[in-house]
């Protein structure tokens, strides 16, 4: 049965935002449709940070925190059934505009129904077509009216399928600042002033607790031995804190590792080096100029399907818009403890060769951030006006 909260709630605007970082975009462009339409009323799937700007959630995002193939089919009943739901309360009062916040497997299905039914649909964060599966384009040119675009060279790409869209920039980039005080954030994280500070940040998912950071926390027990002064910080989702922990202990770390209720943000600012599941923290990790490995391991069946599909060869974001391996990636049966400890700790190496690397590295990501920097909630508002009429 759906959520009690769902009888009688009235909506304008109805959003799906399926995870951690789907909840911090979508909070940005509710802030914007908040000013722009101060009366409008949001409400569907969502996080903290969306209710923080008055979303009323039918059910919470970590619902939809689901990656893999394998993981997703554990899932599916409940998943479609709440797909299912959202769609007949939509169907039966129709909002004003539906946005799907990233989460597309979930999200364009329900964007069809949804705009065959006339209402109008806006999908933010376009799927990586470009990367893989792009068998979706044309999903998207039938269940779309326009797609807001984190990325500046995929609104031409949509074009030339005949889907409007708009760059928008990413929300994240006026968030962080251009120059992190690394100082203010040790301070504030009760973290040493001098020594090196390593982040890791295993993801925001249940499946990636149990696949990434078991490695993560392996290859934390040979850079501690090869560096005893390390220092190290895991920001947790708060959903997950417990059984992060449990792991922890489980390593017999929990006095070598600070785990963080949340303060991503506070731990790159604070770090040297981040050890990164792959995903949209990577981009954070750019944002705030920090050198990283990226790594990522999942159920073996799910990467062996993953694989067919890629069309590129990076999967981290940072690498994906330089075009090159900027930084290493580590992935599936190479995301050994051995080979992750060896890529971070080289990050951290005292000599000439990695300074100059670290400070090309920073130079680029910078560069990046001004690219990304553009008023978002702004330009998002504007396209969706555009597409009410």
């Amino acid at each position: 049965m759906p959520p009690a909260s769902m009888s009688g709630a009235r909506c304008d605007v109805a959003m799906v935002a399926g995870e951690a970082s789907g909840d911090m975009l979508a909070a940005q462009l509710l802030a914007g449709l908040r000013q722009r339409w101060p009366d409008w009323q949001a409400a569907g799937i969502g996080g903290p940070h969306m209710q923080a700007q008055g979303f009323d959630a039918w059910w919470p995002s970590d619902k939809l925190a689901v990656r893999g193939y394998v993981e997703v089919l554990r899932h599916y009943r409940e998943i479609v059934g709440i797909r299912r739901q959202l769609r007949d309360r939509l169907l039966a009062a129709p909002p004003r505009v539906f946005v799907g916040v990233d989460a597309p497997d979930f999200n364009l299905s329900l964007e069809g129904d949804l705009r065959a039914a006339g209402v109008a649909t806006v999908h933010f964060v376009a799927p990586a077509v470009w990367a893989w599966r792009p068998e979706r384009i044309e999903v998207i040119r039938r269940h779309v009216d326009h797609v807001l675009c984190i990325f500046p060279f995929e609104p031409a790409l949509f074009q030339r399928h005949g889907i409007a869209a708009t760059y928008v920039g990413h929300p994240l980039a006026p968030l962080i600042p251009r120059h992190p005080d690394q100082a203010a954030a040790r301070a504030a994280l009760d973290l040493p002033a001098d020594g090196p500070v390593v982040a890791v940040l295993p993801g925001s998912r249940r499946a990636e607790i149990a696949h990434v950071l078991p490695r993560f926390l392996a290859a934390v027990q040979r850079m501690r031995q090869a560096r005893p002064e390390l220092a190290f910080v895991l920001p947790a989702v708060p959903a997950l804190q417990a059984e992060i922990e449990r792991h922890v202990r489980q390593a017999a770390l929990s006095d070598v590792v600070r785990v963080l209720q949340g303060q991503s943000h506070a731990a790159l600012a604070a770090c040297d080096v981040t050890l990164i599941a792959s995903g949209t923290a990577t981009l954070e990790a750019a944002l705030f100029k920090r050198p990283m490995v990226i790594a990522y391991h999942m159920n073996w069946l799910s990467w062996k399907l993953h694989q067919r599909k890629m069309l590129q060869p990076w999967v981290g974001l940072p690498n994906i818009l330089a075009q090159e391996f900027v930084v290493p990636e580590l992935l599936q049966d190479a995301a050994t403890p051995a080979a992750l400890a060896e890529a971070t700790l080289a990050w951290l190496a005292d000599d000439d060769a990695t300074a100059q690397r670290v400070q090309s590295l920073q130079q680029r990501f910078a560069a990046l951030h001004d690219t990304l920097n553009r008023p978002t909630a702004q330009l998002a508002t504007d396209a969706i006006a555009q597409v009410l009429g």
